[in-house]
């Protein structure tokens, strides 16, 4: 197994995220598309912090004009550029708050659950930078509804167990979520701030359902290899009798309009 020491470092994890993380809800998706004053056709798309490339991948099947995955870790890099081979998805090495690419060069560009990750402002000035007049910013997230299925509760109590300091908050539900319509709507940068989300029922089998938790890298930051490991076997004893796990997630969005600077 992989040793994890720093939270947001997800070297090691590339495969599991890519094999195991769900999509993100459909529906939002296509809400989010209606946002804009041109046809879908038109639009080229910049997804920043793009992982395995999840999110890109969903918004290229949209039919848009162009799509660019920007993602700093080498690799997430990889496996993204392996899992889009397919597609006409071009990949960069780059950050929120340096992604390399040219002054007005994209309709709308996204951040899909990595957000958190960044600096607020730094980040802000650099998709500001980057969108042409009327582009869009979107900050999405994807996190579970646990408290749907009493056995995902049952294996997240577990947790406490192992380690009674951990902290389990998901960056879609706290964090900048509480406050991300107001600090957008406050910026120098963007206005107009539009919140969509959706929810949708993700069937796992207790192989996909064992690999998302392998994708976890604050989890296995606070817990260390060993109580990891021991947290995974007992995922494997407790769902064992179980052919499919019932997963809610809850897709979240925020979509800003770039704002005039004066």
């Amino acid at each position: 197994m992989t040793k994890i020491e720093k939270a947001g470092n997800f070297t090691g994890l590339a495969m599991n995220y890519s094999k195991y993380r769900p999509n993100y809800n459909h529906s939002v998706l296509l809400a989010i598309s209606g946002l804009f004053n041109k046809h879908i056709s038109e639009i080229d798309f910049v997804d920043v912090g793009a992982g395995t490339g999840i999110w890109a991948r969903m918004v290229n099947d949209l039919g848009v004009k162009s799509v660019v995955a920007i993602e700093p870790n080498e690799d997430m890099y990889f496996q993204g550029i392996s899992d889009s081979l397919s597609t006409n998805i071009t990949w960069g090495q780059g950050s929120a708050e340096q992604t390399k690419l040219e002054d007005q060069s994209a309709d709308w560009i996204s951040m899909a659950s990595s957000f958190h990750w960044a600096d607020f402002e730094k980040a802000l000035e650099e998709f500001h930078r980057i969108l042409r007049p009327n582009g869009i910013f979107t900050a999405i997230w994807n996190p579970r509804l646990i408290e749907l299925n009493p056995l995902l509760v049952d294996i997240e109590n577990h947790l406490k167990t192992l380690k009674s300091s951990i902290k389990r908050v998901s960056s879609g539900r706290s964090g900048i979520t509480e406050t991300l319509t107001e600090r957008l709507t406050e910026s120098n940068y963007f206005e107009d701030v539009i919140y969509i989300d959706g929810r949708h029922v993700i069937k796992m089998e207790p192989e996909r359902y064992i690999g998302a938790w392998k994708s976890v890298n604050d989890l296995q930051v606070q817990l260390g290899e060993d109580l990891f490991s021991e947290f995974i076997q007992y995922i494997s004893k407790r769902i064992e009798k179980t052919d499919i796990i019932e997963a809610t997630y809850w897709t979240r969005s925020w979509s800003a309009k770039k704002k005039d600077l004066i």
